[in-house]
């Protein structure tokens, strides 16, 4: 039996996985999410959501996808790692994500030989190129986004990984357009090193209609995300699993990283088990920090208590 079924949870509350039944939605993800669909629905091209490392960014993501799918006129499609070396490669990608290899290979002669000598009619088909693939690219933009009415979304996670000629590939997407609206609609999410990549790239920053930078949760919002992860896993009791002073402490040590939250939440649960405890308080948050401290495991910087 797993640790949250001796302490009544249906579910693992809490998980670093990225699911959406998990994910809470604090004031500012929350605006992110609501202003990111405000910009796909009016077309408006390119969206841009920074945030350190555990800030929530890959969940919030995976929110975004459900909420498109519910919208039969959105064809959406995410990258949950850009490190392309090549443009080549990139296009490829979208090119086969997109499922437009059938509309745009070519074919040349091959030999007139088969393996085993014998003459054959087949020609192979040979490796489109930049140029090809950019062309049907921009066919399928014009033919789902102008023809159809739909709307084509692209969403790309940990963007801070683009190379410079990936970035430019998507600015020069993203000048596919018609009189009213941008046939392409670019969601970048990533760490805070993306900003200095974007801001040497002037041609780029300037088409970025939605800029937006998560930042750590308040006391309040560490306290109700943990409540909400409870709550989703199924636990109904009335009472406190986790003491105000135990929350404080959570929210010192983590700095409202959501994250280092889940992580030290998930830590404290399997502590009551093996130590037998009905609540966790504020004491044993220390005690499991302090355990990290003596092993070693704390980042330079990190919240250290004084004894």
């Amino acid at each position: 039996m797993s640790y949250y079924q001796v302490l009544g949870f249906e579910k693992e509350p809490f998980s670093t996985s990225p699911d959406p039944d998990f994910f809470y939605l604090s004031k500012e993800h929350e605006a992110a999410l609501t202003n990111i669909l405000i910009e796909l629905r009016l077309k408006r091209g390119l969206s841009v959501i920074l945030g350190d490392v555990g800030m929530g960014k890959t969940t919030l993501s995976r929110k975004l996808i459900p909420e498109l799918k519910c919208r039969e006129d959105f064809i959406f499609h995410i990258i949950l790692d850009p490190s392309f070396a090549r443009e080549e490669d990139f296009l490829a990608a979208l090119v086969h994500n997109f499922e437009l290899t059938g509309n745009h290979s070519s074919t040349s002669p091959s030999t007139p030989y088969g393996r085993s000598g014998r003459v054959v009619s087949e020609v192979e088909p040979t490796s489109p190129g930049p140029l090809e693939m950019r062309d049907s690219l921009e066919k399928f933009l014009f033919q789902k986004g102008v023809s159809e009415g739909r709307t084509i979304v692209l969403i790309i996670d940990e963007a801070q990984k683009l190379n410079r000629n990936t970035l430019e590939c998507l600015r020069v997407l993203l000048n596919y357009e018609t009189n009213e609206y941008k046939l392409l609609q670019l969601v970048l999410l990533g760490q805070l090193e993306l900003h200095s990549m974007i801001l040497g790239l002037a041609n780029f920053f300037d088409r970025i209609s939605f800029k937006y930078t998560l930042n750590p949760l308040c006391r309040e919002e560490t306290g109700e995300l943990i409540d909400f992860r409870l709550r989703q896993a199924g636990y109904q009791s009335s009472m406190q699993l986790f003491l105000d002073g135990a929350v404080d402490e959570i929210f010192h040590f983590t700095r409202g990283y959501p994250r280092k939250i889940t992580m030290l939440c998930h830590r404290a649960l399997k502590a009551l088990v093996m130590r037998n405890r009905s609540v966790v308080d504020r004491v044993l948050i220390r005690d499991l920090v302090e355990e990290e401290v003596r092993a070693g495991w704390v980042l330079a910087g990190a919240p250290v208590y004084q004894k």
